[in-house]
């Protein structure tokens, strides 16, 4: 009865607990009692459970297979019905015909083993369905592992073209981009070029102011030289009695005053053309002991009449704070001074820019300062201008990236400047800045003395 309810997904209710409780009582009465006589008690739950599984087979929901259920349950109780109408006294008006003993329990036997004999049969029948399903899924999924093998065939097939045709397209822009990288290297060398040529042309113009001064003592003490020289041989051709030593001693003393300071100036002159040629000479890398304070000043003065060579009417003051007692450091020149002369250039053109703008009481100034700061040098270019915004302050050191107007620059002067500080010379370039203040670039250097 358990199997049957389960079978059939039939919930375990209210009588199938009632006729277990049955089977279980008169099983424990005939184990108590079991020469009592009472056939009911010994056959009666039996014949209601197999009413109750004919009950459910009939009524139960359809299953593949249960028709054998269903007539082996009703074939029990049709046969265990006819035996008990045979063996209880009280049912004795039922009998129709007469049966021996032996037919008797033939009729029990059979009864019993419909029960299993159409479960069985139903089990049997499952089997054969299930395993005949079976062969049909293994025979779909076999079809379906061809059609899959089929289908990754031609889809390694596509990817094996798909792979060529990508290699190819990827080589093809990979020389696109190769050809497009040298284009752009070239470009690049070009406008470092003529970031380097805009420098230049900036730095010849203050130098053709600097260099001027030197060549006028030059030219100025060459020409009292030449009078003192005159007097002195004029004095000389003298009679001995007439000569007066003191004057000629005057006159040599002066003389050699004037020569003094003709070397002077001309040295300073040498030094300011080997500077220009320095600057426009393609950086070797090599470093060499270099004054830094003495790079500063120079071209600090080179920026400012630079820029007065461009715009007469510019004034601006300009002051040094350097450490005298920074030793020389091993940098290399040209470079350092390609980016001091770019930062005095930006130094000078905010503050002739906030001087346009006609503030009242406003004076230009930019300052430079060196220090030594631990093992580092420090230099310091500050200026009184227009300030950079904050929205653009982090762009600055940015390729390209320009404030300035149209033609006016290239943007390439604070990058390379940049470069040549932390890439070339392992240092570091900072900027604090605020707008409509000052603006601060601070330069650090390892300190590689000579």
């Amino acid at each position: 009865m358990t199997a049957i309810y389960t079978i059939y997904k039939k919930p375990f209710g209210a009588v199938y607990y009632v006729l277990v409780a049955l089977m279980l009582g008169s099983s424990l009465l005939l184990f108590i009692l079991p020469n009592t006589g009472a056939n009911w008690t010994e056959f009666g739950p039996a014949l209601l459970g197999t009413a109750e599984c004919a009950r459910v087979t009939l009524l139960g929901r359809r299953q593949w297979g249960g028709e054998f259920i269903s007539g082996g349950m009703l074939s029990a109780l049709v046969l265990f019905s006819i035996f008990c109408i045979y063996t209880f006294d009280e049912l004795t008006p039922l009998r129709v015909l007469p049966l021996s003993d032996f037919a008797q329990q033939l009729i029990y036997y059979l009864a019993v083993l419909f029960i299993p004999l159409s479960i069985s049969l139903y089990i049997a029948r499952s089997f054969v369905f299930t395993q005949r399903r079976m062969e049909g899924q293994l025979l779909e999924v076999q079809r379906l592992s061809k059609q899959s093998f089929e289908q990754e065939k031609d889809r390694q097939t596509l990817l094996a073209r798909q792979k060529e045709t990508l290699e190819r397209q990827v080589a093809e822009r990979t020389a696109q981009l190769q050809e497009s990288l040298d284009e752009l290297r070239t470009t690049q060398n070009q406008l470092v070029q003529k970031e380097k040529m805009a420098s230049l042309g900036e730095l010849t113009a203050g130098i053709a102011h600097e260099i001027q001064n030197p060549l006028n003592f030059v030219n100025n003490f060459s020409e009292v030289s030449v009078d003192l020289v005159a007097e002195l041989l004029e004095e000389r051709q003298r009679p001995a009695d007439e000569r007066d030593a003191g004057l000629e001693d005057e006159l040599l003393s002066d003389l050699s005053q004037n020569l003094t300071k003709i070397s002077h100036h001309g040295q300073r002159a040498s030094g300011i053309v080997r500077n220009m040629l320095q600057h426009s000479r393609t950086s070797t890398g090599q470093r060499e002991p270099t004054d830094l304070n003495a790079l500063a000043d120079e071209y600090l003065r080179l920026s400012y009449h630079g820029l007065r060579a461009k715009d007469k009417s510019f004034n601006a003051s300009f002051r040094t704070e350097l450490d005298e007692t920074l030793p020389p450091v091993k940098v290399v020149s040209q470079d350092i001074g390609r980016v001091l002369l770019n930062l005095f250039n930006n130094a000078f053109y905010a503050v002739q820019q906030r001087y346009q703008q006609g503030e009242a009481n406003y004076q230009p100034t930019v300052t430079v300062q060196t220090q030594v700061v631990g093992r580092k040098v420090e230099i310091r270019v500050r200026d009184n201008g227009t300030g950079i915004p904050d929205e653009v302050r982090s762009k600055i050191f940015q390729p390209f990236f320009t404030t300035k107007p149209t033609g006016s620059g290239t943007g390439l002067g604070l990058s390379l400047s940049y470069d040549i500080i932390t890439k070339g010379h392992g240092g570091t370039l900072d900027v604090d800045s605020e707008a409509g203040q000052f603006t601060e670039f601070r330069i650090t250097l390892p300190m590689q003395v000579a």
